[in-house]
């Protein structure tokens, strides 16, 4: 088993630049931006020392809402040379859900662009913070805020009461090397420097503390389990505020010394580009950013033949899309992930030499270092293999705890360090798993225990069927009903009686969809996650009568 790797995230730049100084580290094809190790070490020192100049300590919380940004990334690094910890900011949050995060998280400073699909992300923050345009930059004094002192602003402009990029990049010359490094030489990798929200589908969002140690470790494996090395190129379109952008995606790469090439939005054609332009060697995405690629209507045009391997993670993975990942893509050793964000985020992920079937069927064995134990939700004891129960993982991997949130805290962490993931699983003899659900997403009807994941899998055979999500629905006489949204591939038509006539005879009846809705989209989150909590809220609403 290797050891794993003490250091803190600023001493790993350091280190791979030293040892790649001329090689790319950073390729964004849509603003043909380019960045040498060399380079972009150096804007993230400048701009570390600019962060120092606004008077920021070690342990302080900056948050950044943005999207892939250059400025996202750089601040990344920058952020965790002088141990501030940075706060992730899900770039579909609106007013609400930003007022909470910046007064739950006691950030100093936010770093924020001026907009995102048509919301101004300004006119929310001035709603928010009307002091900002009495005061002068740094100086910020807010009612609604009292620890919020500096706003920077990412573009060029200058907004009123904020930094802009360049500023802070100006104030970076204020700062000396020598006081950078001093900073930097007191930081401990143990100490938390990242936090990201959980999305809060049940009750407030609750903020995950990460360490140096917990995300270096887990992009190292994450790595690893793709053969990642300095020769590779990872395209980036997954957001930045999800572990699975900046650490499975930059922190990988940072650690192995390989080229990332973000995308600062998601768009298939553009990915597509990337790859073909730049010989991209892995892909990452989840589900339905694969699905996007694959229909695209100009696919056939693009060489992807550099694609070699990547990660399929987020949510749970047809078997059909991973196969035409495979075949049609050419990502032949594409692996399938496994985690959450208390666990930095991966916890299992399948392995290059892995037979298709496992790549389809299981979400591969736990890394190194790392600990699972499949538990009955009830008694908490460990189940045989083969038998459905509760996942619970330990390990270096683990989250410091949720900030300011001890009671949640207690309730994911047991006495012994477990985490409970509230997600079920199997286990086989060779320690492969298959998730089959969440705790709370399996759906008790009259009895029978239900999970939505096999009726999914049985509807992507139906021909017409291009996606499917199944929710409980709640029913007076039985509990609960089944409920199916499906999208139809194009130029198809499918009816409810349809698809309950193609159940019948192959599911159990109870397993058959009570209701059947045609859609043509699901509510996403904005990492591409599908909110089932929305279509179950929809169900009650409109199905049920």
């Amino acid at each position: 088993m290797a050891n794993l790797v003490h250091k803190t995230i600023g001493d790993l730049l350091d280190e791979t630049t030293k040892q790649y100084p001329d090689k790319e580290a950073v390729v964004y094809v849509e603003n043909e931006l380019r960045y040498t190790y060399r380079e972009f070490q150096e804007i993230c020192n400048t701009v570390a020392k600019g962060l120092m100049s606004l008077g920021i300590q070690k342990g302080d919380h900056i948050a950044v809402w943005a999207s892939n940004k250059p400025e996202w990334v750089i601040t990344q690094y920058a952020s965790a040379k002088i141990g501030a910890v940075l706060v992730t900011v899900n770039t579909s949050y609106q007013s609400q859900e930003l007022d909470y995060l910046l007064r739950q998280s006691d950030s100093t400073t936010l770093l924020l662009m001026d907009e995102f699909k048509g919301v101004s992300y300004l006119d929310m923050l001035y709603g928010l913070c009307p002091e900002l345009t009495e005061q002068a930059p740094g100086h910020l004094s807010s009612a609604r805020f009292p620890k919020l002192k500096n706003i920077v602003y990412l573009g060029d402009e200058q907004k009123t009461g904020m930094f802009n990029w360049n500023h802070l990049v100006r104030l970076g010359s204020s700062v000396s090397d020598e006081a950078l490094k001093e900073r930097q030489d007191t930081l401990n990798p143990d100490e938390v420097i990242n936090m990201q929200y959980t999305s809060g589908t049940t009750g407030f969002p609750k903020g995950v503390m990460l360490t140096h140690s917990n995300i270096i470790n887990n992009a190292i494996n994450v790595a690893e389990c793709q053969q990642i090395t300095s020769q590779d190129k990872i395209c980036i379109p997954v957001p930045f505020f999800h572990c699975f952008g900046c650490v499975m995606g930059t922190l990988a790469a940072v650690a192995t010394g390989a080229t990332m090439v973000p995308l600062v939005i998601f768009d298939p054609t553009l990915v597509l580009k990337a790859i073909e332009q730049e010989k991209c060697t892995a892909l990452y995405g989840v589900p339905t950013m694969f699905i996007a690629e694959l229909n695209h209507p100009s696919f056939n045009d693009y060489d992807l033949s550099s694609l070699r391997t990547g990660i399929m993670a987020g949510s749970t993975c047809p078997t059909e899309v991973m196969k035409k990942v495979v075949y049609d893509m050419g990502a032949s050793e594409i692996t399938i992930a496994y985690g959450q964000t208390e666990s930095s985020p991966v916890i299992t992920q399948t392995r290059p030499d892995d037979s298709i079937e496992r790549r389809v069927t299981t979400v591969g064995k736990v890394l190194e270092n790392v600990e699972v134990k499949i538990i009955d939700p009830t008694t908490g004891e460990t189940v045989p293999n083969g038998v459905q129960g509760e996942l619970c993982t330990r390990g270096y991997h683990v989250m410091k705890g949720y900030y300011k949130m001890d009671e949640q805290t207690a309730t994911a962490l047991d006495g012994e360090a477990w985490l409970h993931t509230g997600d079920l699983a199997t286990m086989d003899e060779e320690g492969y798993l298959v998730i089959t659900g969440r705790l709370k997403d399996m759906i008790i009807r009259g009895g029978e225990n239900i999970y939505p994941r096999e009726i999914e899998e049985f509807l992507y055979s139906h021909p017409k069927i291009f996606d499917v999500q199944i929710v409980g629905v709640p029913d007076e006489r039985l509990g609960e009903q089944v409920a199916a949204f499906i999208k139809v591939k194009p130029g198809e038509v499918l009816s409810a009686v349809e698809v309950k006539e193609y159940c019948t005879g192959k599911i159990a009846r109870f397993k058959i969809p009570f209701y059947v809705e045609i859609v043509e989209e699901y509510p996403m989150t904005a990492s591409g996650k599908i909110q089932k909590f929305k279509l179950k809220e929809y169900a009650v609403k409109e199905l049920v009568k």
